[in-house]
């Protein structure tokens, strides 16, 4: 049983530990959008589907010695994928479909060790219940999400401060390594002992089309809460780093309670509270958050979760089969794993214009809540007193189906335009009186303002929002001298706001990854249509287009491609600052903007100016919220330190940023988000 029990845990370890690494490796390459972790986890469940089903087939069609032959040679050859580190050829050039490219990296890069990661589980668990009679190894399954559960725990808090990414892929794959040779020596003890025709004789008969399309079901609704949770909490809540792990711990919580033992889950004091719950999010859901703060929003949503997750895994243990038909269970738990994933993180974000996964996600599990009801008490619901009580519990989910459907047309009616892709949804609103001379046209994303542009005839040229002329943008591009053309830099396009400063003769350069953000830029404002300047948009990743191109000799770079509060950290590293100098001309100015909530980004770009030994200095537009045109903002200006000294007279109203002694500084192999938190 130890022997067992550590090579599925080490398994399960390392299942989720190498989840975020990969993920944080590749996440550069794709602009940094919150839509990777989200494709990645389509990927992790297509492949839990693959090993899963891998395992049912070899344990029920091949004889145990063939069977351990065919997963030790496996095994062998896994070790000729390592080292896990994705070859740069996969980096896009801007015009692929970024989901299906992160698909393809994956598999090539850990696709055969993943795999049989995911085979370990149910695998183990089936070779365990045959060779030992009347075992129960059930149990093996709660370890083994115990195990993940540490996994997705230890990274962001002792391995992510601690370790480069390079090294922790190097330790990883010297993990797995380790547990190829644990696995294959339990595949060779376990070569022996095929299940007797007597055993077999006395298991049940095996699980009706309607248990397993239950089980399947029940699989499902937890997935798409998963995800669904975690992207409407990090993009229409708040953009806060690792609100990702939040609803991850519950769903792996939930299937420890619900797998350990069958008294922790309390059938209908759950069921009460899923019901308070579905309740309770639609309420947000029609409040909009008005009448309800950050904390408690993140807290309802949370809790929500975990009960509905409690009911749907709860009612999964309470109709796991006999050991004998352990792995076809186990298949059918990974076919509503991958369907979750495949309807987040690729069907919804093709096919829907805004975030209907949301509401149909805790629709979908109320109706898998029902389905176990009726599916335990069949004799009931063969009744009338029963079919009426069926009748008024569909009833509820259809009125309740309709009511959210109705709060999401309401909301989505307020707005312009709705459309979303791979890179978020974006929102065209208008503000203001149609009689006063502020209103506006705004361009949203989650609920980050990216801007606004007057409707009036005499303020629609005017730089608004971050973008005034006191900000640090706006201080940095009017330090040029009069007459001179300037070529400009900008990353992050937004409405355009910041090409209204150019002139007849200046050449500004645009860097933008989401092609909806370009044309929306040009087809709802004017900025880029009215501008003077000479204007070029590049698709695709700034960063990776940058290294492509020749030194652009920019005058001034502006740094500004933040999705709300999220960090594209790629952007922010000694080596994307390098190159940032790379393209500036010996006097150019850069200008980072650097306002969050809740990230402290000066220690950051503090610490990649020491390294670059240039002057550094933090602008900080402090404004009124009642402030109709200009936002509160807070950039850094970097330049050598001769053109700072040359350019004292500029009298830019910052104060010089010194570097943290003790900030590890930020490079494309280390990260620590942690470190930056605001208190």
């Amino acid at each position: 049983m130890l022997l067992y029990a550590l090579t599925i845990f080490l398994s399960s370890f390392l299942l989720f530990q190498v989840q975020p690494i990969i993920a944080k490796i590749i996440l550069p390459w794709f602009g940094g959008s919150a839509s990777v972790w989200n494709a990645c986890m389509l990927f992790f469940q297509a492949a839990l589907l693959g090993g899963y089903t891998y395992a049912h087939l070899l344990f029920e069609k091949k004889p145990a010695s063939r069977g351990a032959q065919i997963h030790i040679g496996l095994l062998g050859v896994s070790l000729v994928t390592l080292p896990i580190l994705p070859n740069a050829a996969w980096k896009p050039e801007g015009t692929e479909n970024p989901a299906l490219l992160i698909l393809g990296l994956l598999a090539v890069t850990i696709g055969l060790p993943y795999f049989l990661l995911s085979t370990t589980g149910p695998l183990l668990q089936a070779w365990y219940s045959r060779n030992h009679d009347g075992a129960v190894p059930y149990r093996l399954f709660a370890l083994s999400n115990a195990a993940s559960l540490l996994a997705l725990l230890s990274y962001p808090t002792l391995v992510e401060p601690y370790l480069d990414v390079r090294t922790q892929a190097w330790i990883w794959s010297g993990a797995f390594a380790v547990f190829v040779v644990l696995c294959a020596f339990v595949a060779w003890r376990s070569r022996v002992g095929d299940r007797n025709p007597e055993t077999t004789e006395e298991a049940p008969p095996p699980p009706d089309l309607l248990l397993r399309l239950l089980w399947i079901g029940l699989a499902t609704a937890p997935s798409i809460l998963l995800l669904t949770v975690t992207t409407h909490l990090t993009q229409d809540v708040a953009a806060i780093p690792f609100l990702w792990i939040v609803p991850l711990v519950l769903y792996l919580l939930t299937f420890i309670l619900c797998f350990e033992t069958t008294k922790l889950y309390w059938r209908w004091f759950y069921i009460a509270l899923s019901a308070a719950a579905l309740i309770l999010v639609a309420w947000i859901a029609f409040a909009g958050h008005t009448g309800i703060s950050l904390q408690k929003s993140i807290a309802a949503y949370a809790a929500a979760m975990f009960v509905c997750s409690m009911v749907c895994h709860g009612e999964l243990a309470s109709l796991k089969p006999h050991p004998r038909y352990l792995t076809s269970f186990y298949v059918s738990l990974s076919v509503g794993g991958a369907l979750g994933g495949l309807v987040v993180g690729l069907l919804a974000p093709t096919y829907f214009d805004a975030f209907y996964e949301f509401p149909m996600g805790w629709v979908f599990a109320a109706l898998m809540g029902v389905g176990a009801i009726v599916y335990r008490h069949q004799a009931f619901f063969s009744t009338m007193r029963g079919f009426a009580v069926s009748i008024v519990l569909v009833a509820l989910l259809g009125g309740y189906a309709g009511w959210w459907v109705h709060i999401q047309q309401d909301q989505i009616s307020g707005y312009r335009h709705v459309q979303r892709n791979f890179y978020g949804m974006l929102r065209i609103q208008y503000d203001g009186d149609f009689t006063d001379q502020s209103r506006v046209r705004q361009l949203l994303n989650g609920v980050i303002n990216h801007g606004q542009q007057f409707l009036h005839p005499f303020r629609r040229k005017d730089a608004t929002t971050y973008y005034c002329a006191e900000s640090g943008a706006g201080q940095s591009i009017l330090t040029r001298k009069e007459g001179v053309p300037q070529k400009v830099g900008v990353i992050g396009l937004g409405s355009g706001t910041l090409v209204s400063y150019g002139r007849a003769g200046d050449d500004y350069h645009i860097y933008e990854i989401n092609p909806m953000v370009i044309q929306f830029a040009e087809a709802e404002f004017s900025f880029l249509g009215e501008s003077k300047a000479k204007k070029e948009i590049h698709l695709g990743d700034a960063r990776l287009t940058l290294e492509r191109q020749a030194p652009m000799q920019f005058d001034v770079l502006l740094i500004d491609a933040f999705s709300g509060d999220s960090v594209p950290v790629h952007l922010l590293t000694a080596e994307a600052f390098t190159l940032y100098f790379r393209h500036l001309k010996p006097d150019g100015l850069l200008a980072v903007h650097i306002s969050n909530k809740y990230l402290n980004l000066e220690p950051v770009v503090a610490a990649n100016a020491a390294r670059l030994g240039v002057a550094a200095l933090t602008i900080d537009d402090n404004r009124p919220d009642s402030d109709e045109t200009c936002f509160g903002s807070t950039w850094v200006v970097l330049m050598t330190k001769p053109t700072a000294q040359s350019q004292a007279e500029m009298a830019i109203p910052g104060k010089p940023l010194s570097p943290s002694p003790d900030f590890r500084p930020w490079t494309d192999d280390f990260s620590n988000m942690w470190s930056i938190l605001k208190k």
